[in-house]
């Protein structure tokens, strides 16, 4: 078995599931206006998001281990894992003021918030075609 894939893939599934969590919870607040438990999907997101963030990182510690150096990303690549990495920071700083909130948005599906996240979600998920084919 060759464990450097193995590696890859595995961590491509993490990454994948954290993808549709980030697109799909907030699509779901928007798309229904009822969240049963709107904290409880904030933090599925934020738990979205964190995958998100480590297994991107896994991703470069898999190359790491295996070549002894960082993919040698440029360009296009680049650009678009920094849309990636500012997604994601924008969308883990509003999900910690959102639980931080003591305001309910329960049945206000137009939210900002949930409109925000879910356009955050579908940016970074479009980015990281781009960070794929062009690296």
């Amino acid at each position: 078995m060759d464990l450097q894939n193995l590696a890859y893939a595995l961590t491509q599934v993490a990454h994948n599931f954290g993808a549709v969590t980030v697109v799909a919870a907030p699509l779901y607040v928007v798309g229904t206006g009822r969240p049963v438990r709107e904290r409880l999907v904030l933090r599925l997101v934020l738990t979205g998001w964190a995958v998100q963030f480590a297994s991107g990182a896994l991703f470069g510690l898999v190359s790491f281990h295996f070549y002894g150096q960082f993919p040698d990303i440029h360009g296009i690549a680049v650009a678009a894992l920094s849309v990636k990495l500012a997604c994601a920071s924008v969308a883990v700083i509003l999900v910690a003021v959102s639980l931080r909130s003591r305001t309910p948005r329960v049945n206000r599906h137009t939210s900002p918030v949930w409109l925000v996240l879910a356009a955050l979600g579908m940016i970074a998920l479009t980015a990281a075609a781009f960070l794929r084919w062009f690296s």
